[in-house]
This record gives structure tokens, sequence and C-alpha cells, in this order.
């Protein structure tokens, strides 16, 4: 943006913060002693010999030196140092929305890929059984899990217990958590998801989205019953007519294009991007001219609300 628009105490004011950012930088890496000379590491790079430091996240000890293993960016908290990977997997705390894809039917539990570090599991006393219906979980219930869930299905749950090796528990004990039909699934670095309170959007142009913690967003028609969007583990798989998919596929691409530009997805943006895209031909919306002008405009009317 230029100087003129953001204004002279505005640019004054950058200054001051980049030029506190490499003072406090010098300061702590001087601490760390004269070997380290850089804060960008690659794995297998020494951090310091100084053993007053204590080793976080992406570095380890060996030979009483600090060494990293992760790239890219060194972090400090006093005397805890960690390194920051710039692309992660979904860390998730207690309470995130994520979606997970079934990949083994186990003993009273489903195995889910969940975009993390480690599988999820999905307890079959977590789960809210079709209609709403409470009660105990039976011998015919363990039988008949794959009736319910089975492997390569999608779902959207809820964190229940989040273990100390970073697996996650899951529970579907709300309507609104079920087994995904009709739509499409893209995927986007957890970072890019903006922290919101309501993850579940309907939209007049016919489709709703769903944005999760763990970086997937789904897309899919408005269902014209909300009875049928509480139907838990029974997947409308019909064929989508023809409007709603030219209005997914715009969604979509609409999210990709934001995504190459590193724009954070929320209902706002994404909303904005599809109606400034809509003079545009669907195929054309991902060439990178158009993409640059609709995701300028974009940020544009972002930085004015």
């Amino acid at each position: 943006m230029p100087v003129s628009q953001r204004g002279f105490k505005g640019c004054i004011k950058d200054k001051a913060l980049d030029l506190y950012a490499v003072i406090v930088t010098d300061m702590w890496m001087q601490e760390l002693g004269p070997e380290t000379k850089k804060h960008l590491v690659v794995p297998g790079d020494m951090i310091t010999i100084n053993t007053g430091f204590m080793w976080g996240h992406g570095t380890y000890m060996g030979e009483e030196k600090l060494i990293a293993s992760l790239a890219v960016s060194m972090e400090r908290v006093q005397k805890l140092i960690c390194v920051k990977a710039l692309k992660t997997r979904d860390y998730g705390e207690v309470g995130d929305i994520v979606f997970g894809k079934i990949t083994e039917v186990q003993q009273k539990r489903w195995k889910v890929e969940t975009n993390s570090r480690l599988d999820s599991v999905s307890l079959l006393s977590s789960m809210l059984f079709p209609g709403g219906e409470v009660r105990r979980r039976s011998a015919e219930d363990e039988l008949a899990m794959r009736v319910f869930l089975q492997e390569g299905d999608l779902i959207i749950a809820e964190i229940q217990v989040v273990f100390s090796d970073r697996a996650f528990s899951l529970h579907t004990k709300n309507l609104k958590y079920r087994k995904l039909g009709q739509g499409v699934l893209v995927q986007v670095s957890p970072s890019l998801v903006k922290q919101q309170e309501t993850h579940f959007h309907d939209w007049p142009c016919g489709a709703s989205v769903i944005l999760s913690n763990n970086g997937l967003i789904w897309i899919y028609p408005t269902p014209k019953k909300k009875e049928e969007e509480a139907r838990c583990f029974t997947a409308n798989v019909e064929p989508v007519s023809l409007a709603d998919g030219e209005v997914i596929s715009q969604l979509w691409n609409c999210i990709i294009s934001m995504v190459t530009q590193r724009v954070m997805q929320c209902d706002t943006s994404i909303l904005y991007c599809y109606e400034l895209s809509l003079p545009h031909q669907i195929k054309d919306i991902i060439k990178p001219d158009i993409v640059e002008e609709i995701v300028i405009e974009t940020c544009q009317r972002l930085l004015e609300q």
C-alpha cells in the first residue's frame, strides 16, 4: 500500500517496529553465542553450544550442542528455544472442529485420518446414534459398526480429548457432526484458516461451506430441509444439479486463488472473492492475472470493513 494511503505516522511506526525487532534479535543472538549467526535454520544446523538454554520443539541435544531438527525459523521464549516450520500438520485443541477420513474399523472404535501428526480415534461410545437416540452400546452395535461408518467415509467431528502424544479422540454427539455426502473437499494449510466461533455457513448462492480447524474446507449444496442435514450417518449421494455444481466449482476456484496468495480463509473473505469472481467464467478464475485482480480487490474490501 502506498505511503500516501497509510499515512506518514503509520510508516514511521512500521519503521520503528522493524528497528526494534532487529535490535531485540541482535541482543538474543549475541546471548546465544558467537557461533550463532542466523535464525533461519535447516535440519542439522547447530543453534548454540551454550548449555544454559532449554531445547524445545524442533531441536535436540547432540554432543553438548543444541541442533535444529526442523526448518525454518528459530523462536526464543526466555531460555526456551524452538524451531517453527513454515508448513506443519494440525496440532489441534479440545473443541476444534475437524474433518476426518475413516481408515480402519477396530474394536469399539474407528481409526481416523485428520491431517494431524498421528491418527485419531473415534470411540463407539462417543457416537450419536441415528435420530439422536441415546442408549448404552451393545454387542449388536459393535457388530454393526460398518453400517454406520466404513473405510473411506468422510466425517466431521469435534476433538474431545488430546492425548500426551498429540493424538486426538473425536466425538460426534451432535446432529451437526455427521458423515459427509454431496460436496467437495479443499485442503489448505491450517495456518490459513481463521479461528472463528461459527464454522457452518449457509449462503444465498445455494451452497454451504464448513471451515474446519485442521485445514480442510467442505463445500456442498445447501440442503432444502434441515432434516436432510441431520441424518447423522446417512449421507446423500445423489448427483448434484448443474446449477449447484457451477456454484461449488466457482467457490472452489476462489479458495484456491486466495490460497496461492496466502490470504486467510474465513466466511467473509470467501464470499467477497466469490462476488468479485462472478463476472468471469469459472475456468478463467484461476488464471494468474485474474487471480491477482480478484485477490487484491478482496483484500481491499476486507480492509474497508
